[in-house]
């Protein structure tokens, strides 16, 4: 029998260290090994058993989420997943966790449908076992704790061959745990002349927003959080918003983005296989992929279907990958053209282009 995931939740509020410890204890995969109310209280547990993971939220007395992760990533790094409301103030600061090196953030759990309900504990699951993966630096099968939709549940495979060539390329990205540093390499990378791209990244409701501002003040190309029917432009990146696929569509010669809801695809929303099957039937030859740094195979598959309508398909190595997930399921499909270290992705895209 696997060893268990041992996780500890810091949370000043008693309901949602209740509710989380109900989550993951729901998990055969994942163990409880307890709950603080704040840092210093955590501190303590931690010196007698050190977790693989930690929950954390970011405003708590005492002592803020921020400076205590400073202080276990410089001292005793630990996978740590940043634990947030969807307040839309909070997300700059919330995002300023994964530059310290958090690994991923997840949506404070709150009541709502069964289906809402469902849709949260995979995800807060998904991205517990995500980070023990990043900090073992291994993939290890694990267990499926809900049946997996694919991109049939949005968008029908298409029937026929991809539209011929022209001049205008698409670069559509797909990322997950680690994406949003490795996005950042990738982007600064590209100049102002690019081919437009849409990217999906792995991201709850509110944080992309703030996500690909932090980006758009940081790169050459701009950056936005995509909106129905936005155009895609040379110089700009379009990255889904969460909680919503993002699908690439044409008319004409105009290509533009469709924001639509749907259920959960390869276990996400938005989902990189939607984004890549809509780039292999509106773009076709015109389009390069890329997937990148993430948990499972969201992706994979949509990445195979560029490739076999003609696309240029780029795959992250596992070297530079938090989590040699995602591209290395694209790779076991046969799916990727080239397998590249992150910092040489960009060159790539543009050579394409």
């Amino acid at each position: 029998m696997n060893k268990k995931i041992r996780v500890l939740i810091i949370d000043d509020s008693a309901m949602v260290r209740n509710t989380l410890s109900d989550i993951l204890s729901s998990d055969p995969e994942i163990e409880v090994m307890g709950t603080a109310a704040d840092p210093y209280i955590a501190a303590h547990k931690m010196r007698e058993n050190a977790p693989d993971v930690i929950t954390l939220d970011v405003e708590m007395p005492r002592m803020d989420g921020i400076t205590f992760l400073q202080k276990i990533m410089s001292q005793h790094p630990i996978p740590v997943v940043i634990c947030s409301s969807l307040a839309a103030e909070r997300s700059e600061t919330t995002l300023k966790a994964l530059e310290y090196g958090a690994m991923d953030i997840i949506q404070k759990p709150s009541l709502g449908t069964k289906e809402f309900l469902m849709e949260s504990r995979i995800r807060i699951c998904d991205s517990i076992r995500a980070a023990a993966m990043a900090k073992i630096k291994r993939i290890s099968r694990m267990r499926e704790v809900a049946p997996k939709l694919t991109a049939d549940a949005v968008l029908s495979k298409p029937m026929s061959s991809a539209m011929i060539k022209t001049t205008e390329k698409v670069v559509a990205v797909g990322a997950s745990t680690g994406g949003t540093e490795a996005l950042r390499v990738l982007f600064e990378a590209l100049p102002v002349d690019c081919p437009g791209v849409v990217c999906v990244q792995h991201m709850p409701e509110n944080f992309t927003k703030a996500f690909a501002k932090r980006l758009d003040g940081l790169c050459q190309v701009s950056v936005k959080e995509a909106a129905n029917n936005d155009t895609v432009l040379r110089g700009q990146v379009l990255i889904a918003p969460g909680n919503h696929h993002m699908l690439l569509k044409r008319s004409g010669a105009r290509y533009y983005v469709e924001i639509k809801d749907g259920p959960l695809v390869s276990r996400h929303r938005p989902s990189v296989d939607v984004l890549f099957r809509s780039a292999a039937r509106y773009a076709g030859k015109n389009a390069v992929g890329v997937i990148m740094t993430g948990m499972g195979d969201d992706g994979a598959k949509g990445l195979l279907e560029m490739k076999e309508a003609g696309a240029h398909t780029i795959a992250q190595d596992e070297a530079t990958s938090v989590v040699f997930g995602m591209p290395n399921e694209a790779i076991k499909l046969n799916a990727a053209d080239k397998i590249l270290p992150l910092e040489s992705i960009a060159k790539a895209v543009i050579k394409e282009g």
